[in-house]
């Protein structure tokens, strides 16, 4: 009878791990990293939005965060074990944890060092953009600029990037991919330059910088949820790329700007309104490149 119950009891004990929707342990623990902007988020498309100040701001706070939302659900129904959501605009207080999916930790306020990607390090398996957009100088991308708006354009050892390349250039030298990109068509096909397996979910077409064709909310969230569990799911580790030295060249319109770099002992002056540095890792690079758009007030 003590033979008998002790086979009952190992069958179920079997026949339950088999059925747990647990993580396998070959696939392991899958921790991933949300970096969330505004101006590439479903519905957005007026200044009045974006902006603290503008008078449909709060609105556009909710559909920040129902992008995110769907993310991370979709993030947590692809393995996710832990999730970690850096707000990505402006003033980086946009997104309110009572609306966050609680299951999500989040990064909050722009006094960051590494501003859109701080907190993200080699532990993380997988890194998703949310709501992003064009490079500055593109002709037809919604809300197209880099960084705070003062960069005319930013080339990380020769390439020209945006926001979205200078943050995928960071995950790289982690070893973390960029597996997912929402946003307008542009800010998507910009994505595929610094990570080219990127999937991305297109959630409004650019007409040019301003008028944009909306898809449905629900229909756009759908989506990204989906794709996020789909590329969570399929997601394995990578490796770090990283370059033996990381030359950073920055264009801006106003020339005040260079000239106040170049405070900086390694900043060099290209020309009026271009300045020239180069660090030995991204890190390092990333939070100077920061320093220069965004805490430099020529005015």
């Amino acid at each position: 009878m003590v033979r008998l119950l002790s086979r009952v009891v190992t069958t179920g004990l079997v026949l339950g791990l088999a059925t747990m929707p647990a993580v396998s342990e070959a696939q392991g623990a899958r921790k991933i990293y949300i970096s969330v902007d505004m101006e590439g988020i479903s519905g957005v498309n007026s200044d009045n939005q974006t902006s603290a100040t503008g008078n449909e701001y709060g609105r556009a706070r909710r559909l920040m965060v129902e992008d995110a939302n769907a993310a991370i659900r979709g993030a947590f129904e692809g393995g996710a074990t832990e999730v970690v959501v850096n707000d990505s605009h402006g003033s980086q207080r946009n997104i309110l944890p009572e609306d966050l999916d609680p299951r999500a930790r989040l990064i909050s306020h722009s006094f960051k060092r590494h501003g859109m990607m701080e907190g993200l390090d080699s532990t993380f398996d997988a890194v998703l953009f949310v709501g992003y957009h064009a490079k500055a100088g593109s002709p037809r991308g919604v809300f197209a600029h880099t960084g705070s708006g003062v960069v005319r354009d930013l080339e990380v050892n020769g390439l020209s990037v945006g926001e979205g390349g200078m943050n995928a250039l960071l995950a790289r030298w982690y070893g973390v991919p960029v597996l997912l990109v929402t946003g307008d068509d542009v800010a998507v096909e910009e994505q595929k330059a610094t990570a080219p397996n990127v999937r991305g979910v297109v959630v409004k077409r650019a007409i040019n910088t301003r008028a944009v064709e909306l898809r449905p909310l629900a229909e756009s969230r759908h989506e990204i949820q989906q794709a996020a569990k789909e590329v969570v799911a399929a997601s394995r580790k990578g490796r770090p790329e990283r370059a033996a030295q990381y030359t950073v060249r920055m264009t801006f319109p106003n020339p005040n700007i260079p000239e106040v770099a170049t405070a900086f002992r390694e900043v060099k002056l290209i020309s009026p309104t271009t300045v020239e540095f180069s660090r030995e890792s991204m890190p390092d690079a990333y939070r100077l490149i920061r320093v220069l758009y965004r805490f430099i007030n020529p005015d």
